[in-house]
């Protein structure tokens, strides 16, 4: 079985929202299809159709996260590597194309989120980090083109 390693606030997240799925959200959509029912002839019933596949999705995205749980594991912090970029680190960066300074964070692919600074291992910027150490530059191909930077500091979460 695939492993996805994860942060300890990654694998809360995925625990709390298929809390939220099966509980609270599974239940409205239950009543949904119920009210959907009294509305008499189901198969010119557009609401009722609508609930059904509200219906489906929750149930595929409830399967999908039980399925990302049962393959996880949360990151020991003690195994990585101090000074050596590896996930579940926080990495400042300097563009030097562009001297400006940026940070991320390595996270597995399910917990990549560009937009909080939280890249995945697998993308091309995080492949080209992994296992570099402070003070090196690197370069990296993107698909924009060629990226190049002078990594600052690596700390771990």
């Amino acid at each position: 079985m695939e492993k996805i390693f994860l942060t300890p606030e990654g694998l809360e997240k995925l625990k709390n929202e298929l809390a939220v799925l099966t509980g609270s959200r599974r239940r409205e959509i239950t009543q949904a299809i119920k009210v959907a029912r009294e509305h008499g002839d189901l198969s010119e019933n557009a609401e009722y159709d609508a609930a059904k596949e509200e219906q489906a999705k929750l149930e595929l995205r409830i399967s999908q996260l039980q399925d990302q749980l049962a393959k996880a594991r949360c990151i020991d912090k003690s195994s990585i590597p101090a000074g050596q970029i590896s996930i579940g680190q926080h990495v400042r960066l300097q563009d030097i194309d562009r001297d400006v300074e940026l940070g991320y964070m390595l996270v597995s692919p399910a917990e990549a989120d560009f937009e909080q600074g939280r890249i995945s291992i697998t993308s091309p910027i995080g492949k080209g980090l992994v296992g570099k150490k402070v003070g090196e530059a690197v370069e990296i191909k993107v698909p924009a083109g060629l990226q190049r930077y002078r990594i600052i500091s690596v700390e771990n979460m």
